[in-house]
């Protein structure tokens, strides 16, 4: 079976076109790959099949603060099924400002080697 990717891991964006077939255990393998410029494409497109990651950028609500949110995102990537569960805990979350880039909001989300940080400093809002 033939199967697309467009390639995430650089600014290239390579279309990569990949001929899958299965093994008798039922894993799947790639049979050949085509437009990938470099090997990360070729490593993105085996990850794709066997494990797809994703990483999360969002916000949340900061009371008290410039600004109403503060950007955060993960540390490493989770896998790619579990997203919609990340940004559930991720929505729970409210910080009071003053707010540091770096502050870890969440530490090990949902079990997995990855913490959710602060990316942007919110300083205490002067209106009281």
């Amino acid at each position: 079976m033939l199967r697309e990717f467009t390639c995430i891991i650089c600014p290239n964006g390579c279309e990569i076109r990949a001929e899958i077939g299965e093994k008798e255990n039922g894993d799947v393998e790639i049979l050949s790959i085509e437009g990938a410029a470099c090997k990360k494409g070729s490593a993105y497109v085996e990850q794709e099949l066997k494990d797809p990651q994703r990483n999360i950028a969002t916000s949340v609500l900061v009371k008290g603060g410039i600004l109403p949110l503060a950007s955060v995102r993960l540390t490493s990537p989770i896998p790619k099924c579990r997203i919609f569960d990340a940004m559930a805990e991720i929505r729970k979350c409210t910080l009071t400002a003053p707010v540091e880039a770096g502050t870890v909001v969440i530490h090990t989300l949902l079990g997995y080697d990855t913490d959710v940080i602060v990316t942007k400093e919110i300083p205490v809002s002067a209106e009281k």
